[in-house]
């Protein structure tokens, strides 16, 4: 098992995605050494047999080298999808009547979709979006599973484009048979996180969470839908991350809306102690130019400045023309926010955790950021949990997760902050966690001896609950 020599380039951590612009292993080589942590798989497209290369390259990459990686496996959820259509792409004008129907070959009269009870679940007036927003109908009539629309504006569309329609309504299960066939390729494949797409509810999460079976994994409910904002709350109590996915979310609400609703989601989970990924066209132009907007840089800056855990590259590393300086421009941008926190980002509010742990992991991140000799962070944590609470606190200082599981260590890769580290064995006592840390601190050039860290475990060892913290003279006795 590989293990970190040194942290990452950026406490805010990168998600890449694999796609044909990047299934070889020098591509997925040079993605890692523009500063990915977490590559992500979307099981909306590609071949069961093309998931499996994916997975198997990072695993290659990583025992390659010397950093943790995480995969994230992106399930397809209860999207309606159009049909086949010819020409592809067809474009529609305004004032033309485009049907909406289960079956048939599609063309400028109209096409059929992925969902045969879409007529059902549509009133006349609905707004009806193809192509990201880009093509907008209107719902004229239903005449039996007949959807009849009308384009009010126009522009191409191609075959197996997303069909947005009111998600409060849609009538498709929250976990789809694709769903299932791809969650049960993905835990056979060994991925770190599942990323579900299109939740509406916590019960969404709940749902998916009893499909794993015994074989859990760590689960990112995609914000994307309008009843996902209303219900937030409880999403964040069922839920392991969240993922901020602008795509569909934009589709769904008012555009002006996202910035500021942004800004709330990650507060929000952040507060509740969950990582929270900022996705969809952060660098978009880069798809095709070699380097981002203006506007782009300053999206990807606001994002780590509002303290997400992660941001995420989608067609830019999957279809990309440049998918190593997409990645490496995304890194440039956080080391360059990274490097001046104290001027722009918010203050540490006072501590309101009732609970012990998420109170501990509080004081570990204060103790570092007040003392100017520290540091590091150590934790020792065979769940992952003790990492999660104190990067939470956005603490100022590195965050080395001592971590004996070797899932557990790869689903950290998502924590702000954390660099996971292999622990080879489960310490008998305090004394023993407390030197494993120091050890492992010294053996992997990460602390020299003599500097001083913040340690933070549960206390005896094996407790789940956090309740330690210990200033630590690193090479020092443990007695």
């Amino acid at each position: 098992m590989t293990t970190p020599s040194r942290a990452p380039a950026t406490r805010t951590k990168l998600v890449c995605t694999l796609g044909p612009a990047t299934n070889t292993p020098a591509f997925v080589r040079g993605l890692v050494a523009a500063g990915t942590s977490i590559f992500r798989v979307n099981f909306s497209h590609g071949t069961p047999d093309d998931h499996a290369r994916a997975v198997g390259l990072v695993r290659d990459a990583e025992a390659g080298g010397d950093r943790v990686l995480g995969v994230l496996a992106d399930l397809p959820g209860p999207k309606v999808r159009l049909g086949s259509l010819d020409p592809d792409p067809l474009r529609l004008t305004p004032g033309r009547r485009f049907d909406l129907r289960p079956g048939g070959a599609g063309d400028e009269r109209g096409a059929s979709t992925t969902h045969p009870g879409l007529a059902g679940d549509l009133r006349e007036g609905d707004r009806v979006l193809l192509a990201d927003g880009a093509v907008e109908l209107v719902v004229e009539s239903i005449d039996g599973d007949t959807v009849r629309t009308r384009c009010v504006r126009g522009g191409p569309v191609r075959s197996r484009q997303g069909v947005n329609v009111p998600a409060e309504r849609l009538s498709l299960p929250a976990v789809t048979e694709r769903d299932l066939e791809g969650l049960a390729r993905a835990l056979d494949l060994g991925v770190d996180m599942i990323a579900q797409s299109f939740v509406r509810g916590a019960d969404d999460v709940h749902d998916l969470r009893s499909a794993m079976g015994e074989r859990v994994v760590p689960i990112v409910a995609k914000i994307e839908t309008k009843p996902a904002v209303e219900h937030i709350d409880s999403i964040l109590e069922a839920t392991d991350a969240l993922m901020v996915a602008r795509g569909d979310l934009g589709v769904e609400l008012p555009m002006e809306q996202i910035p500021l609703l942004q800004k709330d989601l990650l507060h929000r989970s952040i507060d509740a102690s969950r990582p929270v990924i900022v996705a969809t066209q952060m660098l978009e132009s880069m798809i095709h130019a070699p380097r981002p907007t203006r506007a782009e840089a300053t999206d990807v800056a606001n994002a780590v400045l509002e303290g997400a855990d992660a941001i995420m590259l989608s067609g830019e590393t999957a279809i990309g023309d440049h998918p190593f300086e997409a990645a490496a421009a995304a890194t440039k941008i956080a080391v360059a926010v990274e490097s001046r926190p104290g001027e722009y980002r918010a203050a540490r509010p006072p501590c309101r955790h009732s609970g012990e742990a998420a109170a501990v992991a509080h004081a570990v991140a204060a103790v570092a950021d007040s003392e100017p000799d520290v540091v590091a962070i150590t934790c020792y944590t065979e769940t992952g949990r003790t990492a999660r609470l104190v990067s939470a606190e956005r603490p100022s200082r590195p965050i080395y997760a001592f971590i004996p599981d070797e899932g557990v260590r790869r689903s950290t890769t998502l924590n702000w902050g954390v660099v996971p580290v292999e622990a080879d064995h489960h310490p008998d006592d305090t004394d023993a966690m407390i030197a494993l840390m120091d050890e492992g601190l010294r053996r992997h050039g990460l602390v020299r001896p003599g500097m001083l860290v913040v340690m933070a475990a549960s206390s005896p060892a094996g407790r789940t609950t956090t309740n330690m913290l210990k200033l630590h003279q690193v090479g020092s006795p443990v007695r």
